[in-house]
């Protein structure tokens, strides 16, 4: 087990690369599930999550070939097996989307319940209600979803709420349904205009991705495709936090500012100078951020995944800031591993935090406690006076590729250690 040791304080100056949003890739690696021909992808992030994802799709008998470092290419023609384990479904939740491409190809799916989840409940149960409409029978034994249907039918869907990994799974499922599918409350994030324009690629018939209403007109055979995944909206938010908050200057390649907008506004607003061309997006500023107040919700609102960032960011303004977190009830275990580092955070009920910046933080040894909240940590320890050493950073490679040596491209003094290492 690794852990980062951040040497601050540090300016962040120069250029990344957002890379493959991993939030895209996953339903796009199930997506190929749906078709019996190869299906090649490509900006395909390097991270733990993939990699888990990859291991599920060799377990129902898909053959994985990795062309490039950020090139795979699936063939899914001796797909036999329907069950997604425990064993692999517990370690990322996102895994429950087998369920919509192999009910659909083979009319059976066996899936694994995910279970707890650390940052708030994300039930299932919109998931499988989905499935029902589309005349799937669901049978719950033994902690897995068995779901069965001979032949799925198109149907009419309102999610309760609109939810990313619903919507998408529904949307997998409706592809091959025989007949017309409407979606209503679907979720609006990039990531499943994204897996709709792949669908497309493969034959499906799919309209209003992007918007509250999807209407799929299911056909018979999806085939191969080749799609390249959109960049990582939340991997280059990251980094253009880290810019406001190190007085840096940072231009994320590939950021696409049409994704970026809530937060683009939020810096702008904290004292930032943004700058957008078609090749990424630029963050730069010389001052101390100015205290900007939040409320997460779903896209195109504040996302939650850069929720515990920004707050970081908060806990170096010139004054006083509130957050409200509207998506995840547990979304605040980093307050207190930030209360180490001196930050003054307060936790009010109802998913809602106020934040009194200080100039510095002091470095200290920090946890991890889920994705995000472990970045938000590493970018407080680059604004921190001494050395902060981030524990558990298994969180961290789930959903940043290479990011000690990203940040390092940045100018910060980071390394990764194993555990156990003296500084």
């Amino acid at each position: 087990m690794d852990k980062l040791v951040i040497e601050g304080a540090s300016r962040l100056e120069g250029e990344v690369e957002a890379g493959g949003a991993k939030n895209a890739a996953l339903p796009l690696l199930f997506a190929c599930l749906l078709t019996d021909e190869p299906c090649r992808l490509s900006n395909v992030p390097d991270v733990a999550d993939i990699e888990t994802t990859l291991r599920l799709l060799e377990s129902v008998g898909a053959r994985v070939e990795r062309l490039a470092p950020d090139e795979l290419l699936i063939d899914p023609s001796a797909v036999g097996s329907f069950e997604a384990p425990y064993d692999l479904v517990r370690r990322m939740r996102a895994s429950f989307l087998t369920l919509g491409p192999l009910l659909a190809r083979f009319g059976r799916a066996r899936v694994s319940r995910p279970g707890g989840c650390a940052i708030g409940s994300r039930p299932v149960d919109i998931h499988l209600e989905g499935m029902k409409r589309l005349g799937a029978r669901i049978r719950l034994e033994g902690g897995y979803a068995d779901a069965s249907a001979k032949q799925l039918g198109g149907g009419h869907v309102i999610f309760a709420m609109p939810s990313v990994g619903a919507t998408e799974n529904v949307m997998m499922a409706a592809a091959l349904a025989r007949g017309a599918t409407r979606l209503e409350n679907a979720a609006r994030e990039p990531e499943i205009v994204d897996l709709a324009e792949a669908l497309t690629k493969m034959g499906a018939k799919i309209r209003g991705a992007g918007s509250s209403v999807i209407e799929i007109d299911g056909v018979e055979h999806l085939r191969g495709m080749d799609h390249a995944v959109i960049a990582d909206r939340i991997v280059a938010g990251t980094f253009l936090i880290g810019a406001a908050m190190t007085a840096g200057d940072v231009f994320v390649r590939g950021a696409r500012a049409e994704h970026l907008e809530s937060l683009l506004e939020a810096l702008t607003v904290a004292g930032c100078r943004i700058e957008i061309d078609s090749k990424g997006v630029r963050a730069r500023t010389t001052m101390r951020p100015q205290p900007v107040g939040i409320v997460t919700a779903p896209f195109p609102g504040f996302p939650t995944d850069l929720q515990a960032q920004w707050m970081s960011l908060m806990c170096v303004a010139d004054g006083r800031s509130e957050i409200d977190e509207r998506i995840f009830e547990n979304r605040f275990m980093h307050v207190e591993e930030l209360a180490r580092m001196g930050a003054d955070i307060r936790l009010q009920p109802g998913g809602h935090a106020v934040v009194t910046g200080k100039e510095m933080l002091s470095g200290a040894p920090v946890m991890a406690t889920d994705l995000r909240a472990s970045v938000c940590l590493v970018l407080a320890g680059l604004a921190a006076q001494g050395v902060t050493e981030v524990l558990r950073i298994y969180h961290l490679d789930r959903g940043y590729e290479h990011i000690e040596e990203k940040m390092a491209g940045l100018g910060a003094r980071v390394r990764r250690e194993p555990m156990g290492s003296e500084v």
